[in-house]
């Protein structure tokens, strides 16, 4: 267990990580904007922008929210340097009024608040995730820098929640992509956010070291090439576990060799004597952690035998080996046969730790190979996933946005030919209603004075989407969705950390009823309007006196 000391250390670190997205990492033309709105007078009127997503990613039926403690650490370090603001002295027009970089140089979020949905929840499109108050020049400069915090964070954590489902709970996942990444960042963003979505493993180091999450690995393909006779085996003994003289290991492992292959009918002329003291060599290393690759050549014909014979001697000296990775062909097939294998080596010597030898998967698992893993036979304990959980292949981005919603008090609405691109007025308040069985029933948006809904308590709303009639609903239990968690320049929630916000992702999902967690064609999950929000969207769209102040666009 971790000392109060390391997990200090720890959040030192992760914070770091965190600091290095100064403000100066945006769209020039946020500052083009905050300019005008400057050079008018306006930059400091009140201003209230949400941020969330028009459709849940992978065709899937919930996404998971992940990004808020990176955007409260963002919002907590905002100020521009005196090389940021010279930079952009040089990249703005030459008209720029030089008053306002010295406005720049005092700018910072000790007059913005937020109120957000929990790290970890499970959210749904056009529910709106944070809400963002402040003078109007600094809540606009903070749109870009947010949503790309909060973009790939929540898009990568709900694509290893359906990694997750697609597994089930008994399998164990290992995050592997850090190699197939887009760049560093983006690299350990996601051994963080798999790791939060479900994963229970990461291949990266780094993330390891400054998120707490449990690391593992062995060996590369590499690694075994390299070898290719016994003689560049050293040193050639090993002392036992307990203790004593040391044995001379090759000589252990030819017998063992020997013993395995008659009693598989094998050749020992077909094992390739490279592959045998790339794990030799390996065991002598790490005698308690000998989980090699066995695909490198043939698995039936060299790469099983040679672990047998090297983990058979291993078990001899009292050391427990770890098991196998498979990394080629047909995973499912090559598991079974290495299962019988272990099997049949533990029965016939005497040797019951073979029994508990893991088997890890790993060859470019996709949700959809995984989940027909799931349906065949197999024994496989451990699966490893990298190319297709990091760079989200079936789905590039969440596609999050951030919008105007109020100015100086007044509800403001973007309007659109695509009723889908159409936002929502006004501050609000966000409920999640719940049945008798405790499951998510509907996510109801009410502006922000409106009096919450009741437990037990009818109320008629208007689902969202098309050909969609007012509804009523008596929810059994009533919880408000969104909490202060910033207010005017202060962390006001605490900060969770990786296994905090894992917690609570999984038991979030674990309400879930199952028809929305499905993988494939899940059900619809209801987001409604209040009938006050429902009329305030109707005075504007209509141009009514009511809604007269509002923005029209394209």
């Amino acid at each position: 267990m971790a000392t109060c000391e390391g997990s200090e250390a720890r959040a030192a670190l992760e914070r770091s990580v965190v600091n290095r997205v100064p403000p100066l990492l945006t769209d020039l033309y946020q500052f083009t904007m905050a300019y005008a709105y400057w050079r008018a007078g306006r930059h400091h009127e009140p201003a209230v922008f949400e941020l969330f997503f028009r459709d849940n990613p992978f065709g899937g039926g919930f996404s998971l929210f992940a990004g808020l403690s990176d955007c409260l650490l963002f919002l907590q370090n905002f100020s521009f340097s005196d090389e940021d603001v010279e930079y952009l002295r040089s990249v703005l027009p030459a008209a720029t009024d030089a008053a306002f970089f010295s406005y720049l140089k005092e700018l910072d979020c000790s007059a913005v608040s937020v109120s957000a949905v929990p790290e970890g929840s499970v959210v749904f499109a056009r529910v709106p995730l944070l809400e963002v108050s402040g003078p109007l020049a600094v809540v606009q400069l903070l749109e870009t820098s947010l949503l790309c915090l909060v973009n790939y964070a929540s898009l990568v954590c709900s694509n290893a929640a359906r990694f997750r489902l697609a597994a089930g709970p008994r399998r164990r996942l290992m995050e592997m992509g850090l190699r197939r990444a887009q760049g560093p960042d983006g690299g350990l963003t996601a051994s963080r956010y798999t790791y939060i979505g479900g994963f229970d493993l990461t291949s990266n180091a780094l993330a390891g070291r400054l998120f707490g999450i449990p690391v593992a690995g062995t060996m590369a393909h590499s690694y075994v090439t390299s070898f290719s006779s016994l003689e560049e085996v050293w040193p050639q003994t090993l002392v036992p576990c307990g203790g004593g003289d040391p044995v001379d290991l090759v000589c252990l492992v030819k017998g063992w060799l020997g013993r395995v292959c008659q009693l598989l009918g094998s050749k020992t002329s077909l094992v390739r004597e490279g592959e045998l003291a790339a794990f030799l060599s390996y065991a002598v290393a790490y005698p308690q952690n000998f989980l090699p690759v066995i695909d490198s050549y043939s698995v039936s014909c060299s790469g099983l035998l040679c672990f047998c014979a090297v983990a058979l001697a291993l078990c001899e000296l009292q050391y427990q080996p770890l098991g196998v990775r498979l990394d080629s062909g047909d995973l499912c097939r090559q598991s079974l046969e290495v299962r019988r294998v272990f099997k049949q080596c533990s029965q016939q010597f005497s040797v019951p730790q073979f029994e508990s030898l893991i088997i890890v998967g790993t060859n470019s698992i996709s949700e959809q190979s995984l989940a027909e893993l799931n349906k065949k036979e197999n024994e496989i304990d451990v699966v490893g996933v990298g190319t297709h959980l990091v760079t989200c292949t079936r789905q590039p981005s969440l596609g999050c946005v951030y919008k105007l919603i109020e100015v100086r008090g007044r509800p403001r609405m973007k309007m659109s030919e695509d009723p889908e691109k159409s936002t929502l007025p006004g501050r609000k308040s966000v409920y999640r209603l719940l049945d008798t069985d405790g499951h998510p029933l509907m996510d109801l948006i009410c502006l922000s004075e409106e009096a919450a809904p009741k437990a037990g308590v009818s109320l008629t709303c208007f689902p969202l989407g098309l050909n969609k009639t007012l509804q009523t609903v008596t929810p059994a239990r009533v919880t408000s969705l969104r909490l202060d968690v910033f207010t005017c320049g202060q962390i006001t929630f605490p900060l969770k950390n990786a296994s905090e916000s894992r917690e609570r992702a999984q038991i979030s999902l674990q309400t879930l009823h199952p028809h929305h967690k499905r993988l494939q064609e899940p059900h619809d999950y209801t987001v409604a309007l209040s009938e006050q929000l429902h009329s305030l969207v109707s005075d504007i769209t209509k141009g009514n006196s009511k809604g007269s102040n509002f923005l029209l666009s394209n």
